[in-house]
């Protein structure tokens, strides 16, 4: 199957975007990587009338380090994170995620800021900015904003973003050298969307913990009293049951597999976190 006609614009700059995404009867959609639009365009699961390709945006692909963070612009790629070429704030988190996103041909074209912009619930990278306490850039023809990315995503597929706004870029509060971070992911096979994300942030020294936990149907979930027991070395019995009760008593009614297996995950992130 291939995708119904569409227009096709190239923006120049973002007030081209401005112009082409103003509301109206025509449905038009911003392109950047393309890796989850063009296949949806194909499968005719996401019409659109026109295509507005950011891409030629350089102002979107750099990078500023400022004091206590670093600003990502949206349109860098995941293989850019990889292969380190770009300043690290995360302690190598960052790269250690953006490496296990789908595979090398994906990455190389599939952008950050895309990827956020879809808010898969299983994206890697939606877990990883709210685990991060990152801050979100977004240009709309009424200004610009700052969106924690704790509150960008309202539901699945469904964020802040207006009709008529771009995510510019991902602001990243530089972690401090003695946190520690550990992950778990479960999926099909290597590569794939997760079935369970979780990612630990732990700073003995600091006195700051965060569990965040993803691929939960819905915005991340950020489980504050399973990081303050980490915080507090508790066992890991008393950690998997706290973590239990702050997920089972979430608004995603998890089945009883899956409330294992995301328990199971930030179990297991939070052991390597505290390694």
């Amino acid at each position: 199957m291939k995708p119904a006609p569409f227009a096709y614009i190239r923006a120049a700059d973002l007030a081209t975007v401005d112009a082409a995404m103003q509301p109206g009867e025509t449905l038009t959609k911003i392109i950047a990587g393309g890796q989850s639009l063009v296949p949806m365009l194909n499968l005719r699961l996401a019409p659109a009338d026109r295509l507005v390709d950011i891409r030629g945006l350089v102002a979107l692909r750099q990078v500023e380090e400022r004091p206590g963070s670093i600003l990502y612009g949206a349109l860098l790629t995941h293989a850019t994170f990889e292969d380190r070429l770009v300043p690290d704030a995360s302690n190598g988190l960052m790269p250690h995620v953006a490496a296990r996103i789908a595979f090398r041909s994906v990455r190389n074209r599939g952008t950050i800021g895309g990827a956020l912009a879809l808010a898969d619930p299983a994206a890697d990278w939606l877990t990883t900015v709210v685990a991060l306490e990152a801050l979100l850039h977004v240009h709309g023809p009424d200004g610009d904003r700052v969106v924690p990315a704790e509150d960008f995503v309202i539901g699945p597929y469904f964020t802040d973003l207006g009709e008529a706004d771009v995510l510019t870029a991902i602001e990243v509060p530089r972690r401090k050298a003695t946190e520690r971070w550990g992950t778990c992911k479960v999926a099909v096979k290597a590569g794939e969307y997760a079935e369970s994300l979780s990612i630990a942030l732990l700073d003995r020294e600091g006195r700051t913990a965060r569990v965040v936990v993803g691929a939960t149907d819905g915005a991340p979930l950020v489980l504050a009293r399973t990081a303050q027991a980490l915080l507090d070395g508790a066992a890991e019995a008393d950690l998997r049951r706290i973590a239990g009760a702050e997920l089972e008593a979430a608004d995603r009614a998890f089945s009883p597999a899956k409330l294992t297996m995301h328990t199971t995950t930030a179990i297991r992130a939070a052991r390597d976190a505290a390694a």
